[in-house]
Order: C-alpha cells, then structure tokens, then sequence
C-alpha cells in the first residue's frame, strides 16, 4: 500500500510541476509576442522616418553663400 501512496504523491509531484511548466511557458509565449509587436511598430515608424528624412534631404534648399552671423 505505501508503493501506491509513493507512486501517488509522485503522480502529484509531477502534475504540479507540469502545470507550473505551463503557465510559466504560456506568460513567456505573451511576452514574446507583445516583445515581437513592438519590434514591428518600431521596424515600421523607424522605415517611416528614414523615408521622411530621404525625402526631407531631397527638397532641402541648398547652401547660401552667406557669412555665418557672428561676422
């Protein structure tokens, strides 16, 4: 009979430890996933901005034959 019990709170043991696994893996799965979506916003505005600052470089007037105003 004690085999049994043994064999019970080993069962126990376990089931536990595999739910513990599961919720851990599961919270890490959402952080990954929020982590990965926020890499996509960010890849996305940072293209945005390079575009912006292309396209800012391209209008931009050219040099003035000016002195600097400390002269």
């Amino acid at each position: 009979m004690s085999d049994v019990k043994t064999l019970s709170e080993r069962i126990d043991v376990l089931e536990t430890r595999l739910t513990f696994q599961d919720e851990t893996i599961e919270t890490l799965n959402k952080a990954i996933t929020a982590q990965w979506q926020k890499i996509d916003a960010l890849t996305r505005q940072l293209a945005n901005l390079n575009e912006r600052l292309q396209e800012a470089e391209t209008h931009a007037p050219g040099p003035a034959n000016e002195p600097p105003p400390h002269y």
